[in-house]
């Protein structure tokens, strides 16, 4: 049985991955700054703060994977996914971990995005340390499109970039393809990951629209910039790897199932 650590273990991709991990006969250790209350027998909980660099040692003990998905979007993203990274795989050196598995995402090199940039560094210092690794870009989860739309919903107008380009995938879907590479032989970059379609924000929000009934206008709201100029050229997609099969349209049916006005699961970040 495989010993594998995830990271982030309470985010939208680590949520996913623990129980396709413990069917895969992984023996899984769940790892989070601020683990649940309540535990399930299949899995080792254990906190691990990678700012302050506690909790590495005991969680990386006989360990023979790790799956690295904590990061911060929202929060010190240098703090977290670049030197956090760092101190996670000196620990994991020590450990003599056989595969270092670091998700990452479709476009980080073209899209002059702080976020992005700290991932690419990130990237750089796993593909650059003494440790066999494996790096797995997606494109943006289907629930990071809901949660920014969700953000608008009760607005009288939704003013979006209607032009950007976003090829959404199915968070499960990804988990899939990270368990197929969390093996004890490493797969150094791997191809990318991406949804059955590409579509304009302005569809997405059409869609998302017309799931939960509403009627409020969508207006072009173009943001200036280069990193918008980015997302509107494509680069956050990958046309030529389609490897998701739920659609936007399928996954929004799935989330509102239960009625317009409540999701039937909340919306977290992307990665």
């Amino acid at each position: 049985m495989i010993q594998t650590l995830v990271t982030g273990a309470t985010g939208t991709l680590g949520t996913a991955l623990r129980p396709r991990l413990t069917a895969a006969d992984h023996a899984v250790r769940a790892a989070s700054r601020s683990p649940p209350e309540e535990t399930r027998v299949e899995l080792d909980w254990v906190e691990l703060d990678l700012i302050e660099g506690t909790g590495l040692e005991s969680a990386l003990d006989n360990v023979d994977v790790v799956i690295h998905t904590a990061t911060a979007p929202k929060g010190d993203t240098a703090a977290v996914d670049v030197q956090g990274t760092k101190r996670l795989l000196k620990a994991a050196e020590a450990a003599d971990v056989e595969n270092f598995l670091y998700p990452s995402i479709v476009g980080i090199d073209d899209i002059p995005f702080s976020y992005y940039e700290h991932k690419g560094t990130a990237e750089t210092i796993v593909e650059e340390s003494n440790i066999p690794t494996t790096i797995v870009r997606a494109t943006q989860f289907h629930s990071f499109i809901a949660e920014l739309l969700d953000s608008v919903a009760k607005l009288p107008l939704w003013p979006l970039p209607t032009n950007v380009q976003i090829q959404p995938v199915d968070v499960g879907e990804v988990a899939d393809i990270i368990v197929d590479h969390a093996t004890l032989t490493a797969s150094g970059r791997t191809d990318l990951v991406g949804g059955p379609n590409i579509h304009s924000v302005g569809k997405l929000a059409q869609a998302y629209r017309n799931t939960r009934g509403l009627r409020r206008p969508i207006i072009r709201f173009p943001i200036p910039g280069k990193t918008m100029a980015a997302f509107r050229t494509g680069y956050a997609t990958c046309p030529d790897n389609r490897a998701g099969t739920v659609t936007w349209e399928e996954w929004l049916a799935e989330r509102y199932a239960s009625g317009a006005d409540e999701p039937t699961t909340r919306a977290q970040s992307p990665t």
